[in-house]
């Protein structure tokens, strides 16, 4: 009997020694970060400016950043573009409008289009380089009631090629703002 009680006590402590191992290793392994002062930051009604950080840097305006656009990046930019549009003289409309000749057309112009009421509005208005850098920017934010689903450009300077590549897109480009 001295050898089966020795058995299961051996038994016992080595499966506490594997649990104990397995526990080390998980701590090392998941280890978790501790922070600097323990507990929660309420909210407060004064701004923290200190916590914060920097401000976010001003976008530069469209024509500054025209003035270094490239429009073989903005070919390259609209490639995501092409899912839904066309940009070839005489292209077909898909889901959204052909874009040849777009800069400087009125808003939703192009003839057997199905343009959103939002657009519809807007036709009187001119595609120029501060409404397409809007619109690239946030189209939904941009014009409210839009159909385009299409979260937006973030970077500034994509924006910028991509107008100058749209501009580029018509058999007389038209010139582009100056800084």
């Amino acid at each position: 009997m001295d050898i089966e009680t020795n058995k299961i006590a051996g038994a016992v402590l080595s499966t506490l020694l594997v649990v104990m191992g397995l526990n080390m290793t998980a701590g090392i392994v998941f280890a978790p970060k501790k922070p600097a002062v323990p507990g929660y930051d309420l909210p407060s009604d004064e701004p923290v400016a200190a916590a914060a950080g920097p401000a976010a840097a001003a976008e530069e305006p469209i024509a500054v950043r025209l003035a270094k656009a490239d429009v073989a990046r903005g070919e390259k930019a609209v490639g995501a573009c092409k899912a839904c549009h066309t940009f070839e003289k005489g292209g077909a409309n898909k889901i959204g409008p052909h874009l040849y000749d777009v800069y400087g057309r009125n808003k939703g112009a192009v003839d057997g289009f199905a343009y959103s009421a939002a657009m519809k509005g807007k036709s009187a208005e001119k595609w120029e380089a501060d409404q397409l850098d809007g619109f690239l920017k946030n189209p939904k934010a941009y014009m409210p009631g839009t159909i385009m689903a299409f979260a937006g450009v973030s970077r500034p300077d994509t924006r910028a090629d991509m107008v100058a590549y749209l501009n580029s897109l018509a058999d007389a480009p038209k010139p582009l703002p100056k800084p």
